[in-house]
């Protein structure tokens, strides 16, 4: 097992809500976009389907696609995100979608999470398996 982690930052946030309900809960589409340092080097585009509840808390699940250098290989994968936002504080778990790797990152497989620390920024931790 290789244990893979660094920061992303995010570099843009493009968010709709599609359904909306009484005390100022919706249900909201995102895009965005992010850039990787650290063991993972690249971008990513993300699509997230939030529900936010009326005491300010949410839950969301998404795809994201990785473009990156990982280990000095090169390429894309998918991960597939759980998450939620709760004081402030994103957080998510995500897997490597099975076989959706491209180029020389087409073996990869892993688990990880995220927790979002300030400023659009959040800690990033990927077990990638053996």
């Amino acid at each position: 097992m290789h244990k893979l982690e660094g920061v992303f930052q995010i570099t843009g946030w493009d968010e709709a809500p599609y359904a909306e309900g009484p005390n100022g809960a919706k249900q909201t589409l995102a895009k965005i976009t992010q850039q990787y340092q650290g063991d993972i080097s690249g971008s990513s585009e993300i699509t997230y389907l939030m529900s936010y509840q009326a005491d300010g808390t949410a839950v969301f699940v998404g795809m994201e696609k990785i473009t990156a250098e990982i280990q000095g290989k090169r390429g894309s994968l998918l991960l597939q995100h759980q998450g939620k936002f709760e004081a402030g504080v994103a957080s998510s778990d995500f897997s490597i979608v099975a076989n959706s790797g491209t180029e020389a990152l087409a073996d990869l497989s892993g688990k990880g999470h995220f927790r979002s620390t300030e400023n659009g920024q959040a800690n990033y931790f990927l077990d990638l398996a053996d």
